[in-house]
């Protein structure tokens, strides 16, 4: 069946050699600073052996947290500018996060592109873009969020691999496959429980990374890691794991819960 497929299809895929990375988004989380240390705490209990393994704290946190977690845990900020430091009030720059350790960063999140009906201001790919420019100009790695909300996902996988397209247009001279980490996030299922399903996540990503084979070139698209991003947990990781063109998750709600470690196991097994 379709299973036995996709884990056929992974088997084969693990050959390529892209190592699976996981990212927890803690978005505007936790309330009080004294719950950091345990959410820390699970973050350290991750086998980095043969998983990446990134975490993004709220920006007030980042500063408290980030000299905690272990070697193989990465400190990634959930925005960063593009102009550096100077008067940009309310802004992170990759200047003071190269200063301070970091080599990763996310940008693009569908929380800052204005999902939700939040009265923010859209961040357009075209800004993303000169945002991920700048990130890899100072050294760091980018990890990029795209996705579709759900009435183009009604549309259909054309539709959604449009949008995603419009998404990644910008980036294409960019997307160096050493620096560059995708994370598609189905911004339908993002904090709503409802999780794509693996032949819905294989579809995309297998969508995603053919478009990226015929327009930048198919060492990239070879290279390049895909995350998936709706509603990951350690009970529906496994099944997408064995997706071949799933190479890992942006973990949300999950990454403040003990079970975040065996996210990252399941993956590391799967693609061993």
């Amino acid at each position: 069946g379709a299973r036995n497929r996709r884990e056929t299809e992974s088997r084969e895929n693990a050959t390529m050699g892209r190592r699976p990375i996981v990212g927890g988004n803690w978005k505007c989380n936790p309330a009080k600073v004294s719950e950091l240390d345990g959410l820390v705490a699970n973050m350290n209990t991750c086998d980095t052996a043969n998983c990446d393994v990134y975490v993004c704290p709220s920006p007030l946190h980042v500063g408290i947290v980030y000299q905690k977690f272990n070697k193989g845990v990465y400190c990634a900020p959930q925005n960063c500018n593009f102009k550096g430091t100077g008067a940009y009030t309310g802004e992170m720059c990759a200047e003071q996060m190269v200063d301070m350790g970091m080599e990763w960063c996310l940008i693009g999140h569908s929380e800052r592109r204005g999902e939700f009906g939040l009265p923010t201001p859209v961040e357009s790919s075209e800004l993303l873009a000169t945002k991920c420019k700048y990130i890899l100009e100072k050294g760091m790695k980018c990890i990029y969020a795209i996705g579709e909300p759900l009435p183009i996902r009604e549309q259909g996988i054309d539709a959604v691999l449009a949008y995603c397209v419009e998404q990644l247009t910008p980036f294409k001279d960019i997307l160096d496959p050493e620096k560059v980490v995708l994370a598609y996030e189905p911004v339908w299922s993002i904090g709503t429980g409802v999780t794509a399903s693996p032949d819905q996540a294989q579809e995309t990503h297998a969508a995603i990374r053919k478009w990226i084979s015929e327009n930048v070139s198919p060492a990239c698209a070879e290279g390049i890691r895909i995350q998936y991003g709706g509603s990951a947990n350690a009970k529906n990781a496994p099944e997408l794991s064995a997706c071949a063109d799933v190479d890992g998750f942006l973990v949300g709600g999950a990454s403040l819960k003990p079970e975040f470690a065996e996210i990252v196991a399941a993956i590391a097994q799967a693609k061993a």
